[in-house]
């Protein structure tokens, strides 16, 4: 019998579903303008959120765009203005591109025949990305490892939000930033938090004054092998931050951190899951041992495929809007996480892809990859966003699988190996 939940998912899941109506409009212009169980008897989960600032009653009604980028001949050292470079930005964005870096040397050696197509791209009102895939290589169908960098203008109620202002408390231009490594544009504009699938990094001048200017920078990874027992990866962590209004003197300068790790296996190989969640684990333990559980559960909730009933994988760690501890301590948290990737997944990518595989799995790691698809392109809002205001479509798309299968009715034999891994996906487990 195929593992069941309720029809109807709680009500605390309307967060995650993008509405147009809930998101913030961001301007963008030239120059500075801009166990498994044994009985059919599952129970229902019960979701936990950790609180978002954002209040969903918010709805801006403004305009979306982003600036057509310019493809470059070669990258330059900095997609930041001169005068950034010493700031947390700065240190922020060589993090991440540092980790594109190593994670796209590992991910070569790894597969020996593929290797990583570089596109550098910019934006006239000011910075850029590089974006790098690896597809048919002799281990992965697909890999992007993708970093940007982005000016823009943020909405006065978003700030407002953000830090829980009162609506009468008098808006001005703030400009911010945010920088990160991940998989995803993600939910920034609809919850007010910092959440990328591409470094973004968003600035502007020319504004109004009810505008606020912003600056934006994240990269991402995801990674599909051929191989039906190697697991797919995605990660991506990410800062922003705001400058004070000009015209309210005084009023602080805002910033955020966010990010994540997450597993998604077509089969369960036991050790393979505890040694990636071990790892997420020890990297959140150098600095607080609540953030493990904590993120754990805000991944179990946050990768939910609402009209399936079902998380998109075995999880692993993601967080929003972390300002809450000292900015140093969490630019080293995000530096952990992003520095465990290569030790979490290569050793369970060496032991699976040789692994002799029959056309039945290989049919089942492509139903998977389609419940992949449909959480990128229906739930997660980085990708929602991107479609919506005119970004790079490669860079947005480029999560996706090269290829995916869907089948009516498909339903896996109770006990089987699919079984198995659909009920995990169904009623996350604790790993550790």
């Amino acid at each position: 019998m195929l593992p069941t939940v309720s029809a109807s998912a709680p009500s605390s899941f309307a967060p995650l579903i993008p509405s147009p109506s809930h998101t913030p409009s961001l301007l963008v212009g030239k120059g500075n303008s801009l166990s498994f169980p044994s009985s059919s008897k599952i129970s229902r989960w019960q979701p936990h959120f950790s609180p978002l600032r954002s209040p969903l009653s918010m709805r801006p009604a403004a305009a979306v765009s982003i600036e057509k980028e310019t493809m470059e001949a070669e990258r330059p050292d900095t997609f930041l203005r001169e005068s950034e470079t010493g700031e947390v930005r700065a240190r922020f964005e060589k993090m991440i591109r540092d980790a594109q870096d190593s994670v796209c040397q590992a991910l070569e050696a790894v597969d020996k025949v593929g290797k990583f197509k570089e596109d550098v791209w910019s934006r006239p009102g000011g910075g850029g990305g590089i974006s790098r895939v690896l597809q048919d290589g002799a281990v992965f169908e697909k890999a992007g490892v993708n970093v940007s960098v982005v000016y823009g203008v943020m909405p006065p109620e978003a700030y407002r939000a953000a830090r829980s202002a009162s609506t009468d408390q008098k808006p001005g231009p703030i400009p911010f930033f945010a920088a990160g490594i991940s998989s995803v544009i993600s939910h920034f504009l609809h919850t007010c938090s910092v959440s990328a699938v591409s470094a973004f990094c968003l600035v502007s001048s020319g504004y109004s004054s009810q505008s606020i200017m912003c600056l934006w920078c994240s990269t991402m990874q995801v990674l599909h092998p051929k191989n039906p027992f190697a697991p797919t990866l995605h990660f991506n962590y990410r800062y922003f931050e705001t400058d004070a209004p000009k015209d309210t003197p005084g009023a602080p300068r805002q910033w955020w951190f966010g990010g994540g790790t997450d597993l998604t296996p077509a089969y369960i190989f036991e050790d393979d899951v505890k040694h990636f969640h071990s790892t997420q684990k020890k990297a959140c333990d150098k600095f607080d041992p609540t953030f493990y559980p904590r993120f754990k559960q805000w991944c179990d909730d946050y990768f939910y495929i609402k009209h399936r009933g079902e998380r998109r994988g075995l999880g692993g760690i993601f967080f929003d809007d972390l300002n809450d501890y000292d900015q140093e301590m969490l630019l080293a948290f995000a530096t952990e996480c992003a520095n465990s990737v290569i030790p979490a997944y290569v050793p369970i990518v060496e032991r699976r892809k040789d692994m002799p595989f029959t056309e039945q799995q290989k049919a089942w790691q492509q139903l998977r990859r389609g419940r992949y698809v449909e959480f990128n392109l229906v739930y997660d809002r980085g990708t929602t966003f991107g479609l919506k205001t005119g970004g790079r479509i490669e860079s947005i798309l480029v999560s996706l699988p090269l290829s995916a299968r869907w089948e009516y009715d498909h339903k896996p034999e109770e006990g089987s190996e699919e079984w198995k891994l659909l009920d995990a996906c169904i009623n996350p487990k604790e790993w550790l």
